[in-house]
């Protein structure tokens, strides 16, 4: 028999690790080739992992809940075959010719790792010893040790730094926003003595019965995290604009019929906001940007990201990749097919990574107008706001008259170390100015 490790898979750029959600296969079970044996979560999405052969699980290596760093194995898979060592999971990129994974098992000894090789898989029990816990007797991931090196932060400090993971535990989010605290204190070196380490905890509150007391679920728990981190990271500024868009309403009452007919797509609002902001981010590119540090990162690739609701009343944001290059047909069916997906969460992990800018519709909500908090690392985010017909002064050759409009408020949130009031609000009425200049007689 031969036995193959189903390794975490890199679920995209940036993700290092990911939570065991729910083991869908036992020991003992049978499994064949791409059928999910487990489900797994990132900060971005939840994913399934398929199993890269057909065969039987042998062992699980890890239990639910438990936060697996990207490329280790979770799980054996016994299938027909003569080897009696674990493989590398099919899954998991191959290259390497016999004498360079005879080189890589050599290496792994070592704890170094071969460019050329198959990409490291630890075993359970060099996962056991990669991950180390304090004297205290508090768990760290190599992830956290890693970034406590680069920071210059010693076991003593690394102690005092507050967890918010499981029984405690520090994770990436913690040791990030602990650094930036640190560095605004002045903070460099470890206090003399180690506070005792414990989960943050919120001031005694007296609850009635009268109280009904909600768990906060996992993407729930994310949301907040990532908004109150956004909050921390960038000053926000909200600047307002009132749209006439009453050639754009018009136009399409006019050609919905025809569009559904000939697509068999609904065109709703969106993609002609999503038209109008990917026109303006060409001409303020600025905008278009995130911070790293004292560098300002101006993005080449237009990539709007929409935020949808879901069943659960939670949010998740989609991205449209190179929106520019795209034309109104495609950018409707790019908008529709995601926001489906996104309610039946099967959206893929990189169709929510990259956004570059970021729009959130409150009209959907009936709302007149919003105060968006900036979806990281972006620098600005726009909300649209409900339709409303208003009567509005109009000037025309014979002299100002009042007409029934229809009205909506744009909002703009922008992050003020990059994005001063110039720019954004020069950014936000040339989006204004491309919905108000909309050809009502446009050919589709």
């Amino acid at each position: 028999m031969a036995r193959v490790e189903l390794v975490m898979p890199k679920m995209g750029e940036s993700i290092m690790e990911a939570t065991i959600l729910k083991w869908r296969k036992n020991p003992g079970d049978s499994v064949e080739l791409d059928e999910p044996v487990l489900d797994i979560a990132t900060d971005k999405v939840d994913s399934e992992v398929p199993s890269p052969v057909a065969g039987k699980i042998v062992e699980v290596l890890f239990k639910e809940n438990d936060v697996v760093p990207i490329n280790t194995a979770i799980a054996i898979i016994e299938t027909e075959g003569s080897d009696d060592q674990p493989a590398a999971s099919p899954a998991t990129p191959e290259k390497a010719t016999a004498t360079s994974t005879a080189a890589a098992n050599a290496d792994k000894s070592n704890g170094t790792q071969q460019a050329a090789s198959v990409p490291y898989v630890p075993s359970p029990t060099s996962e056991k010893q990669a991950a180390p816990v304090s004297t205290s007797g508090r768990f760290y991931s190599p992830l956290v040790r890693t970034i406590a090196k680069t920071e210059n932060i010693g076991q003593a400090e690394l102690d005092t730094v507050p967890g918010t993971g499981q029984d405690g535990r520090v994770t990436k989010k913690d040791m990030l926003a602990y650094v930036a605290n640190r560095g605004k204190n002045g903070a460099t070196t470890a206090p003399a003595a180690p506070a005792q380490v414990s989960t943050p905890q919120m001031p005694a509150t007296s609850i009635s019965g009268n109280v009904e007391i909600i768990e906060m679920d996992r993407m729930r728990r994310l949301i907040a995290d990532h908004m109150v981190m956004s909050k921390h990271t960038s000053p926000h500024v909200t600047s307002f604009v009132e749209v006439d868009v009453t050639n754009m309403v018009n136009w399409r009452n006019k050609i919905k019929g025809q569009f559904k007919k000939q697509h068999g797509e609904n065109i709703t609002f969106t993609p002609l906001f999503v038209e109008a902001v990917a026109r303006a981010l060409r001409d303020f590119p600025m905008v278009n940007a995130s911070v790293d540090g004292t560098n300002i990162l101006v993005k080449k690739d237009l990539n709007i990201g929409m935020a949808a609701a879901l069943p659960s009343g939670n949010l998740i944001v989609p991205v449209i990749k190179n929106a520019d290059y795209l034309n109104l047909t495609g950018l409707t069916k790019v908008v529709n097919d995601l926001a489906n997906r996104a309610r039946q969460n099967q959206l893929k992990p990189e169709e929510i990574q990259g956004g570059t800018f970021t729009i959130t519709n409150v009209g959907t909500f009936g709302n007149a107008m919003g105060t968006p908090i900036i979806n990281q690392p972006q620098v600005a985010i726009l909300a649209t706001g409900a339709i409303k017909k208003k009567p509005a002064v109009l000037e025309t050759e014979f002299g100002d008259v009042i007409a029934v409009r229809q009205m909506m408020f744009l909002s703009l949130s922008y992050d003020h170390r990059v994005v001063d009031g110039m720019l954004g609000g020069s950014f936000l009425r040339r989006v204004a100015d491309y919905l108000e200049a909309f050809d009502p007689d446009r050919a589709l």
